[in-house]
């Protein structure tokens, strides 16, 4: 997918935010466009890339295209629950407990660094992911509508982290993985950074985005495409469903239910980003790494042979037969 500077006038909503991040990032379409996927599916996404790839500033310039809240927190080992969640303070004046909300009462969360983080640190955002509210003492709080937790790892570091628990991890709709940018784009990118920043405007506002939500949910999806990633969530489980017996040894784990239930959402909100009111068997091969690689659990053997979750995940879907839904013809 690619960007010009100004959006032709038959564009839609989702067209017009991402034209108007452009302004600030260059390249990384397909974060942006997973990030636009994660927002209309309610997921959450799990971002992994070195460091000065503009991840902050994409998740940052999408919360002003969408007129919402942003808040960043920078996780580090010192940091406890009360930081992320809130906590009850004591007013003298009133002799009473206050509760103090705090920085995950938001549209967009950016949990920089996340695997920096202590484990009870971490597993503060497991309610908030899943069930989206907070618990301080006996009060249960609701978080803001819409909400998305975008967390970043480093992945060369390996000092000082605390790696993040399968449990989490499941909690992510999906993982991607940020490269460096092309010569080109880096010229930009340089380029751009001797110049004032633009200014983002607001296009749309968290309403608007729920009712767009809710026109995704209405995408229809054939009984053969959830099929198909029942079946491939099994494949990972059991390579030979798929007559590859060699790959068994290389999974300790397959991927979850929930990554069947989140491939088929993803589809949804991909195939409303691409113009479509049904799925097609692209949308879920082009999510499908996307969705499942971080939710595999490799052997030691894999980690000797320098085998990816990549690498399993791409030979399982070139060994499965994509459906021909009836939807095509929708």
């Amino acid at each position: 997918m690619s960007w010009t500077d100004a959006p032709p006038a038959s564009a839609g909503p989702i067209e017009k935010v991402l034209y108007e991040v452009k302004k600030t990032i260059v390249g990384q379409d397909n974060l942006l466009e997973r990030l636009i996927v994660a927002l209309l599916a309610r997921g959450h996404i799990l971002v992994e890339g070195v460091p000065g790839l503009a991840k902050t500033l994409a998740v940052k310039s999408l919360a002003e295209a969408i007129g919402g809240d942003f808040h960043r927190v920078q996780f580090t080992p010192d940091l406890v629950p009360a930081d992320i969640i809130g906590t009850r303070i004591y007013n003298q004046r009133t002799g009473e407990f206050q509760v103090q909300l705090g920085p995950v009462f938001t549209n967009l969360l950016l949990a920089d660094e996340i695997n920096r983080a202590p484990a009870k640190v971490q597993s503060a955002l497991l309610e908030t992911m899943q069930e989206r509210q907070v618990t301080i003492g006996r009060e249960t709080h609701k978080l803001p509508s819409p909400f998305l937790v975008m967390a970043t790892q480093n992945p060369i570091e390996n000092e000082g982290v605390y790696p993040l628990p399968e449990a989490q991890v499941d909690r992510f709709m999906m993982k991607v993985v940020v490269g460096y940018p092309s010569v080109t784009e880096e010229f930009v990118v340089v380029e751009r950074a001797l110049a004032r920043a633009a200014a983002i405007q607001s296009i749309i506002d968290p309403e608007i985005l729920t009712g767009l939500q809710e026109e995704v949910d209405r995408v229809y999806v054939d009984p053969s495409l959830i099929e198909f990633a029942v079946n491939l969530s099994h494949a990972t489980r059991d390579p030979a469903r798929v007559g590859l017996t060699d790959l068994a040894r290389y999974v300790t784990f397959g991927a979850s239910p929930r990554s069947s239930i989140s491939l088929v959402l993803a589809a949804r909100a991909l195939a409303y980003i691409r113009g479509r009111e049904y799925v097609v068997p692209e949308d879920l091969g082009d999510l499908a790494l996307d969705v499942l690689r971080h939710r595999l659990v490799l052997s030691y053997e894999a980690l000797s042979d320098e085998v990816t979750a990549d690498l399993i995940i791409a030979k399982i879907l070139a060994n499965m037969t994509f459906p021909e839904p009836a939807g095509r013809t929708r």
